[in-house]
């Protein structure tokens, strides 16, 4: 797919804008000259500012299947080239095609208003507008009740989420309230959220088959509000039906269209959801090599996923981990010329699907596992790396703690280590070359917010990225990749004895998985 010439007009204006984002180091800290080259680097000559503009402003959410993940699977690779880095995109499977379009809601009786509202990911279009009652799910307690109800859902649009009473935050409600209050507010909404799941399990249903079911029986659309519990964002995910619009709705207006149709008011809503389903999509995961000087046949490996869900930009989840790899290659080429290991970069596809692609790069590249010498993975928002585990590796403590020491004062203070650590189940990828017994470890970020507000979120976009924190893993993974490829010895990949679980039996190491190929068994 083309991109679009637009990317490189405003470019001088956003680093100046940034300018002023610096590493701090101790002047007295003897660093190794090329780790002081990395930070000189980042500090005067930064390109966080350039690609992120790049690829989230320009090309946008990255969702498996749309042309959108192909547009940054190519950004990714020519970036690459442009540095001198031998790029490809290796393909490790197909997922169902779509693009977004235009969502556009309004309520249209009993009065006039447009509705925030977003379709979900893959959700069917709307051919021409789709105009109907809106109607929230009945007060039943059992399958057969809710059967005998199904057929009134024909030309509906069904309200399937849970109603929120109160829409502000618990921080707010703690910080504001008194504690009589707080405490009592707390109490019914933790008996809401158990009541409405109870209820979906009574009427034998889950978010998996209760909108297949509605469709089956002729609803005209399925509305749901994903509230994160963080005013103003919620999370988008995947459509369950196959032929009616899916579409998530912001919880105020969501409230308010439950809250009519519970009290017999018949609101009517209009939706619009353009969007294409496309041919099946080549799955690719971007992969640049800078071949080692030495031991060619080992390699260092800095991981991140490429794409990401479609709500919003895929800002920190997954756009500042691509960001920070991509600028720890780039300095890497230039001041790191004779590099002992092959420095590898891997930017995986289908992250959110199931680690599909790391998995398929594990499984598809067994002579590169058995010469990894570590993988550093990053995954978790725009904060400063505060906590690396060993991943239940016997002698991360080590070599981690070795490479660590190249790492500047500054920024390896702010790092908190345990090892050896457990291993990664399954949370992001690393946890793919960890099943497979090779050692991948988690730069994990201070929070600055991720789960609540921007995971997977509407408000996931450019604006939440902190750069003077990115441009401190940026340093910091250089230096882990320059360590790693210069010790002497080859990693050791011995594992722990795993403890013992609740019921007294023995954890098991992961189990590594083959990744989904296709997105047929998908839901």
């Amino acid at each position: 797919m083309k991109i679009n010439r637009f990317f490189a007009v405003p470019a001088i204006v956003l680093a100046a804008q940034f300018s002023w984002a610096q590493v701090k180091v101790d002047p007295k800290e003897k660093l190794d000259p090329v780790v002081k080259s990395f930070v000189d680097e980042i500090n005067s000559n930064s390109q966080l500012e350039n690609m992120a503009y790049e690829l989230l402003d320009g090309i946008g959410p990255r969702l498996v299947g749309t042309p959108e993940m192909q547009a940054a699977n190519e950004w990714s690779a020519a970036k690459l080239r442009s540095w001198g880095i031998e790029s490809s995109l290796q393909q490790f499977g197909t997922w169902k095609g779509w693009q977004r379009g235009i969502t556009h809601v309004d309520m249209v009786y009993p009065r006039v208003k447009s509705l925030a509202a977003t379709q979900l990911a893959w959700s069917p279009a709307t051919k021409k507008a789709v105009e109907a009652e809106v109607v929230v799910l009945p007060k039943v307690s059992s399958k057969a009740e809710f059967d005998a109800w199904l057929p009134s859902a024909k030309g509906k649009i069904m309200l399937m989420a849970q109603y929120q009473k109160i829409g502000r935050s618990d921080e707010q409600i703690k910080e504001f309230a008194t504690p009589e209050l707080y405490e009592k507010l707390k109490a019914e909404k933790e008996q809401a959220g158990k009541d409405f799941r109870d209820y979906v399990k009574n009427i034998g249903y889950d978010n998996n088959t209760l909108p297949e079911a509605l469709e089956k029986a002729g609803a005209a659309g399925i509305a749901i509000s994903n509230w994160t519990g963080i005013m103003g964002a919620n999370r988008i995910f995947g459509a369950k039906t196959s032929k009616i619009p899916m579409i998530d709705i912001d919880l105020e207006d969501y409230g308010m269209l439950y809250r009519m149709a519970e009290k017999g008011a018949k609101p009517r809503i209009k939706v619009e959801a353009q969007s294409r389903t496309l041919p099946d999509a080549k799955n690719f995961n971007t992969i640049g090599i800078i071949k080692g000087k030495e031991k060619p046949e080992e390699y260092v490996i800095l991981s991140a996923h490429l794409d990401s869900w479609d709500g919003a930009q895929g800002a920190t989840d997954n756009g500042t981990g691509t960001l920070t790899m991509l600028e720890a290659m780039r300095i890497l080429k230039k001041y790191y010329p004779n590099n002992k290991r092959t420095i590898v970069i891997g930017l995986w596809g289908s992250e959110e699907q199931g680690l599909n692609g790391s998995r398929g790069f594990v499984a598809d590249n067994p002579q590169i596992m058995k010469g990894t010498q570590a993988v550093f993975n990053q995954d978790n928002g725009t904060g400063r790396v505060i906590n690396i585990g060993g991943q239940g590796f016997v002698d991360s403590y080590s070599y981690i703690g070795k490479w660590l020491t190249g790492v500047p004062k500054t920024v390896r203070d702010h790092i908190k280590t345990d090892f050896p650590g457990i291993p990664g189940g399954g949370g992001s990828d690393h946890a793919s070359f960890v099943a497979a017994g090779v050692p991948g470890f988690s730069l994990s970020s201070l929070n600055w917010g991720y789960f609540g507000y921007t995971w997977h979120t509407t408000k996931d976009t450019y604006d939440k990225i902190v750069f003077d924190e990115v441009k401190n893993n940026v340093v910091l993974t250089a230096t882990l990749a320059y360590m790693a490829s210069e010790d002497p010895e080859f990693t050791s990949r011995e594992k722990r004895v795993m403890p013992q679980d609740d019921k007294g039996e023995t954890v098991k190491w992961p189990e590594a998985k083959e990744p989904k190929r296709d997105s047929k068994e998908y839901k």
